[in-house]
């Protein structure tokens, strides 16, 4: 019996750095009614400074047809990760979130996770 070659390989890099990485996890769902031009504003600062900071890799956002947003950054290690969270005008931001835009959110920290990767390469 052969064994059969599969037309794809695992990289050993994933998402353009080493796979050793702090994953942050933030679900959130907004309160109706907020002030959405300031949220907005406040939301581009943080994708402005958060690259700046030591240890930074990667961020997204997505919002879910019922209005859900699950925003993942990637950090180079659990204390930049931290470091980010108790950057002063991130500090700021946060408290306003808390005051006057989410009705509820779940942060999640995941140190290593584990990846399964895929990538297809066409055998031409």
């Amino acid at each position: 019996m052969r064994r059969m070659r599969w037309p794809w390989r695992l990289p050993t890099r994933t998402w353009g750095h080493d796979s050793a990485m702090y994953l942050v996890v933030f679900r959130n769902r907004k309160r109706s009614g907020i002030d959405q031009q300031t949220y907005a504003d406040a939301a581009a600062r943080m994708e402005e400074l958060a690259p700046a900071q030591p240890g930074f890799l990667s961020f997204k956002s997505y919002t879910a047809a019922d209005g859900e947003v699950v925003a993942l950054s990637e950090w180079a290690d659990e204390a930049a990760a931290r470091a980010w969270g108790r950057q002063a005008e991130h500090l700021a931001v946060q408290a306003q979130g808390r005051s006057q835009w989410y009705a509820d959110y779940t942060l999640f920290g995941c140190n290593n996770p584990r990846l399964h990767t895929f990538i297809h390469e066409d055998p031409a």
